[in-house]
This record gives structure tokens, sequence and C-alpha cells, in this order.
């Protein structure tokens, strides 16, 4: 197994520069995933791992080897696509022994890493069926699989579980989290998805236009981003942001009334601030007015209540417990201070 390491790595189209000078350490083991909106280039920079992309300037090495210039098949990493790719005539045995055999690895090889592989993935049952009679999420388990048997130092995930429903999503995750816990490889895994990050990476890389925007282990980032756009992109319901300015030594918010005093070294007076605070951060006071109840979502043990402000500013709140906010109702809303991160409003730069 081996670490994968980059160095400045670019990627141009002509012209158009969509990848900015990566600089990348993805240790030996280490379960990396890359995340960030549609278009911010994660899915490109894995093909550039695998070799599929052509590396414009930098380097890419994968353990001791420098592989930049090398053909993908050299590369020893194996990919696991958003679609299955698996050969409609073939069984499941032979789906995932195929690319051995293509290679000329001997019949018994062949056989002992389709069943280790098998065992792993808990496929005994299904090896005499095709594709067609398997479900979404067994197909891919054998895409998986197929990649397993191949024996690589990294393995590449590019969203493999987008054309699941929630449920196989779910169990999917379940099953790729215990594959890198038994076999111990390098994994790189690619998803708009930040649940699916937060739930099985060891480190995410947050990607923004084509450059890192924060590295760090999921709960680092949620908890300590090191800007607005990673506060709002990591976490489910998005981190509220209310509009207001710095008067030097306190805060004025737009929607609400008062000044706020922070644990932080506020910036000079007149200074624009984004002010960040999670929905489970947050209480509503049912005898206040500054706030409607536009809809609450009724998920079971939690809840998740949307307020509107008189400007328009709307505030996710999570609301827990057998007494639930009326939509319609006015109330109010509150937060402890310390809980607040601060933003540049230009720059978007936290606040610390």
């Amino acid at each position: 197994m081996s670490g994968v390491v980059m160095k400045d790595v670019i990627k141009k189209y002509g012209n158009v520069q969509v990848i900015h000078g990566i600089d990348l350490e993805i240790k030996d083991g280490e379960f990396c995933v890359f995340v960030g909106p549609s278009g911010c280039g994660k899915s490109t920079l894995l093909r550039m791992v695998a070799g599929l992309e052509e590396t414009t300037e930098g380097s890419m090495s994968i353990g001791a080897r420098d592989v930049t210039a090398m053909d993908p098949a050299e590369r020893g990493v194996a990919m696991v696509f958003q679609t299955y790719a698996l050969y409609p005539h073939m069984t499941v045995r032979d789906n995932m022994g195929f690319g051995l055999k293509m290679n000329g690895h001997p019949k018994a090889e062949i056989k002992e890493k389709v069943a280790e592989a098998t065992r792993i993935l808990k496929l005994e049952e299904y090896l005499d069926r095709k594709p067609a009679a398997l479900s979404g999420g067994q197909r891919q388990r054998v895409s998986i699989g197929r990649a397993i048997v191949r024996g690589p130092e990294v393995f590449l995930f590019d969203e493999p579980l987008s054309n699941l429903d929630a449920e196989l999503r779910v169990e999917m995750r379940v099953e790729i989290a215990r594959l890198h816990k038994e076999i111990g490889a390098t994994m790189i895994y690619v998803t708009h998805d930040q649940v699916e990050a937060m739930t099985l990476a060891d480190k995410i890389v947050v990607l923004r236009k084509g450059a890192i925007e924060q590295v760090g282990a999921p709960l680092e980032l949620y908890r300590d981003p090191d800007s607005k756009f990673v506060a709002g992109f990591i976490g489910s319901p998005a981190m509220n942001f209310l509009e207001g300015m710095s008067t030097g030594n306190a805060l004025t918010l737009d929607d609400l009334a008062g000044q706020f005093e922070l644990p932080v070294t506020l910036p000079a007076s007149g200074t624009g601030v984004s002010l960040g605070i999670r929905p489970e951060h947050i209480e509503i006071d049912p005898d206040g007015d500054t706030h409607t109840v536009e809809l609450t979502e009724a998920l079971g043990g939690v809840s998740f209540v949307h307020l509107v402000s008189e400007s328009g500013a709307k505030i996710i709140v999570e609301e827990r417990g057998d007494d639930r906010s009326v939509e319609g109702a006015r109330v109010g809303m509150s937060f402890p201070p310390e809980r607040a991160m601060l933003f540049d409003r230009e720059t978007e730069q936290r606040i610390r």
C-alpha cells in the first residue's frame, strides 16, 4: 500500500486552467475524501491521480514512485466509477476476474483473489448471477470487488453511490467504511455529498474553483472552519449566516436587535461581517417576536424549524423534544456567543 503526494499540480485545457497548484499529501492507508460543489475540480483531480487526465504542471507520486508521466496501467491504482460498467453477459465471478484473465494471470490465482474479494464483500451467493439479476447495491459491490482483485496500491472512487436510492446509499457507505478497515488500503473518494464525506473520511479536502479551500479531519472542519465557504458547505443543515457590522467594540446584526459581544478581536469599526451559527446552537424563544416560523420539518427525534425575519433573512433551527414550533407563529431566537463564528464579509475568511 502507498500514499499519494501532489506537488504544485496544475491542469489546463488549452488556455483554461481548472486545477490551481494543488499541494497535498495523502498518507498510506488513509481514507481521503475530495468534496465540493459541482465544477470545483474534484473528479478532474481524481482522474489525474489515475492517469486518465494528464498533469499539465507539477508532480504526482504514489509511494516512492513519480507517476506523473506514467500510463494508468502502470500506476497501481484501481478506480470505481459512478456507473458500474459490468459486462452484462458475464457472471459476477467472471466480471471480477476478467481484468486478471486479460493480463494473463494463472487460473488458480484468479480463483483465489476472486474468492477473497467475494468474502470481503459478502457476494458468495451471487457469484453465478449476471448483473441483470442484481440490485444496484449488489452491482456496485461487484464493481468494487473487481477493483479489489487487482490488489492496487490506491483505490479511487468517483461518486460511486450517486446512482443508488437513499437506503442503499446508507448501506453502501457502511460497506465501504468496513472495506477500508478490513483491507487498510489508501482510498481517495470523490463526492458532492458532505454527509458521505463526514461519515467516511479520515481526511477531507474541500475544493473550490480548482483550489484547496481547507484540509482536515471531518470534525475539525465542522468545528473550526477557516472560511465562510467551508463553514457553509460542511454540516447538514448548513450553518446559518447573519449579516452585520463591526462597531469596534461590539457587533450589530441586521436581523437581531441590540449589540453582541463575541470572544474574538473585532475588525475596525464599519467593517462588514457575517456571523455564522449552527442550527443546533440556536434556541427558539416562544415569547419573542422577531421571526416567523415558515416551516417545521418533523423528522422524528429532531425537527428543523425554518424561521424568516422581517427583512426576509432565513434561519434554520434544530429543535428536539415533544413540543415543536407551529408554522405561522411569531418567535424569538438566541444563541450562546461563544458558539458563533465571525467571517469578514468581503474576503469570507474567518475572524479569530
